[in-house]
């Protein structure tokens, strides 16, 4: 029985009742927001741990990407990224491997990950059969189906299929003159295979079979935005809204059968747009949790996206996005390295975290209000275990050299809180 099915019955199971705990709601509450589909818990399945929620009046979750790609493959870069990213607080992790034994990496991530890991299937396929020396055109259904059958055996949590890339779907894109057509790389390798074979998309055509396949294993399915905008000029058109409507349909049919499922969102999406997004996904899609790339709120700042992107997902989660997936520094440049993946999880860490106060999360609010305590009273050790480095943190107070150990090197004797006090009759 999926864990839907055991809410629509009002079985409370221990993972309920671990997520509620750790939320501060009751267990009840978070068994009705299962059964409608507003919340989904995932958790590692091959060691039975960490199931973490993800969806109504929830703390914001973050997943963050590693994986190889054919120009690097490197299993040690990516078990110390698993390390690193988990370390700084991610609740997910994705491998978006497509270079290398795909196979053995991910067998690798999942053994030791103590978090939930997620997969795009369509990857490995697609990998399969170039290696096979042939093209993506000739990949077949069965070719797809087989991984996606293969992930949830070798016991992934959750699987990002991109259902919504269409036929109809296709002919929409090419009225819509946008500038990048289609930037998602699953989103991609289906229309790619789509349009050579005349064919429409297997995950949309055989969707019953995706769901039997998930309902065996009890999978999420993060339903991905393959025409998510690639641009700010793109953000906000038929095309992203036409798949919206698409992968709503296919959520409802998803929860009828029981099935847990996560809806994914852009992109690239200018500030003033970013809310108008989140509130039509929220009603399209009848309250689904909303996975957000970013978003990022700007094209130009590479090298620095992971700040574009943590401006955009604050005030998606603000909003109502329910879980943000990280953007590193070296988005649209190279794969992300060791470090990139660190700043990437805190960035995410922060937006979730200043969005969760937004929305009026306890346990975030009494965090920040620690932080206002340790400095009034100057307590540098308190100050640094509430950061979201403390390494680094510990680090640069070691370095300088201070004659007021209380105060920081900016302000020295000059210290606002120790003059103010002073002059308050307070010190």
């Amino acid at each position: 029985m999926t864990l839907i099915q055991q809410a629509k019955k009002g079985n409370i199971t221990a993972e309920m009742k671990a997520v509620a705990l750790i939320e501060g709601i009751s267990p009840e509450r978070l068994a009705v927001d299962i059964a409608e589909g507003a919340t989904v818990i995932t958790r590692n399945n091959l060691h039975d741990i960490s199931p973490i929620g993800i969806g109504r009046g929830l703390r914001i979750k973050v997943n963050a990407n590693i994986g190889t790609s054919k120009d690097k493959v490197s299993f040690d870069d990516e078990i110390r990224k698993l390390e690193v990213l988990v370390k700084y607080g991610a609740d997910t992790v994705m491998d978006l491997s497509t270079g290398g034994a795909i196979k053995d990496l991910r067998n690798i991530l999942i053994a030791r990950s103590p978090i939930a890991v997620g997969t795009v299937p369509i990857y490995e396929a697609v990998a399969r059969t170039i290696e096979r020396g042939s093209n993506i055109a000739k990949m077949t259904p069965d070719d797809l189906f087989g991984v996606i059958e293969e992930h949830a055996r070798d016991r992934v949590d959750f699987l990002t299929v991109h259902c919504g890339v269409t036929t109809s779907a296709i002919k929409r894109l090419k009225r819509d003159k946008r500038i990048l057509d289609v930037v998602s790389r699953g989103g991609a390798f289906l229309l790619e295979w789509m349009i050579y074979n005349d064919k429409e998309n297997p995950l949309y055509e055989q969707y019953d079979r995706l769901l039997e396949i998930a309902k065996r294993y009890d999978l999420t399915l993060s339903l991905g935005d393959g025409f998510r905008p690639g641009c700010l000029a793109d953000a906000t058109d038929r095309s992203q809204f036409d798949e919206l409507i698409t992968l709503g349909e296919l959520r409802d049919r998803a929860l009828s059968e029981g099935i847990q499922t996560i809806i994914e969102g852009p992109g690239h999406v200018p500030l003033n747009q970013i809310e108008l997004n989140i509130k039509a996904q929220k009603e399209i899609c009848k309250g689904a949790p909303f996975y957000v790339l970013g978003p990022l709120v700007t094209d130009i700042a590479m090298g620095y996206d992971h700040i574009s992107a943590a401006i955009g997902g604050a005030i998606a989660g603000a909003a109502g996005a329910d879980f943000l997936c990280y953007v590193t520094p070296a988005e649209h440049i190279r794969l992300p390295t060791i470090d990139d993946v660190k700043e990437g999880v805190i960035a995410s860490k922060i937006a979730a975290h200043a969005a969760d106060i937004a929305r009026g999360n306890q346990s975030a609010i009494e965090r920040d209000r620690k932080m206002a305590h340790y400095r009034k009273n100057l307590d540098w050790e308190g100050q640094t275990s509430l950061s979201f480095n403390h390494e680094m943190v510990r680090e640069w107070r070691s370095q300088i050299p201070l004659a007021d150990k209380e105060a920081c090197s900016m302000c020295g004797e000059f210290c606002a809180i120790k003059t103010a006090e002073r002059a308050l009759g307070k010190r």
